[in-house]
């Protein structure tokens, strides 16, 4: 199996762009991968956005809480907007404003957000702006473990240590009270989908993130 290094920056900055429609979207898609950029790269800077969320105050602080967590320092902006969850298509307009004036703030070498295929409307739709809107950019779509199913079969895969699978659980059962009443919401939900994905990819660990990348230049 041919292994890249997609963030090898040498001296200069790598930001990261992480998109979720929902509080806890990032953490379970890409956590892990965000936990080993940061252990191995010497300056990452990440602008956060969360679209949904901001109108409820144990939402917005939950996201708030688990992204300062993880990121620590490297925080570039963290930003929840009000977004209704569940309506996304419907009010596509707004959000598609969101994009264009995120765009101008911030150029990124990697953007992390949904899986363009994802049976959920808002995640779907977070996807398809992410491709409108940053059309010369490396773009992972991540993916999210749900009652609808649809999993598929990812192309990219980020091998991660036990330390940085035990952090990303840990993250998601400590900040977001607010979903641990849905029964898909475990840790055994979490790391049975890291394993299968460290199968897929012969990780070391076992255990790995994956993700659809589409369109890759080398």
């Amino acid at each position: 199996m041919r292994r890249l290094g997609l963030w090898d920056r040498g001296d200069a900055p790598l930001t990261v762009l992480c998109l979720g429609a929902h509080s806890d979207d990032i953490e379970i898609g890409c956590a892990g991968t965000l936990l080993r950029l940061l252990a191995e790269c010497r300056d990452v800077r990440c602008h956060w956005i969360v679209l949904s969320g901001g109108d409820s105050d144990a939402r917005a602080s939950e996201a708030r809480a688990s992204a300062r967590d993880l990121l620590g320092g490297a925080a570039s902006a963290i930003e929840i907007q009000g977004f209704r969850d569940a309506f996304f298509p419907y009010c596509g307009e707004q959000v598609k404003k969101c994009f264009e004036a995120l765009k101008r703030q911030v150029q990124p070498d990697i953007v992390l957000t949904h899986y363009r295929e994802d049976l959920h409307q808002d995640h779907r739709l977070v996807a398809e702006l992410t491709w409108n809107t940053f059309r010369d950019h490396l773009i992972l779509e991540y993916e999210i473990p749900k009652y609808d199913g649809g999993l598929g079969s990812p192309n990219l895969f980020v091998p991660l240590s036990q330390e940085w699978v035990d952090r990303k659980v840990q993250l998601l059962m400590t900040h977001f009270e607010s979903q641990r009443s849905n029964p898909w919401y475990s840790a055994e939900t979490f790391r049975g989908l890291l394993r299968i994905r460290g199968i897929e990819c012969n990780a070391p660990s076992g255990y790995a993130e994956a993700f659809y990348c589409r369109k890759f230049v080398v």
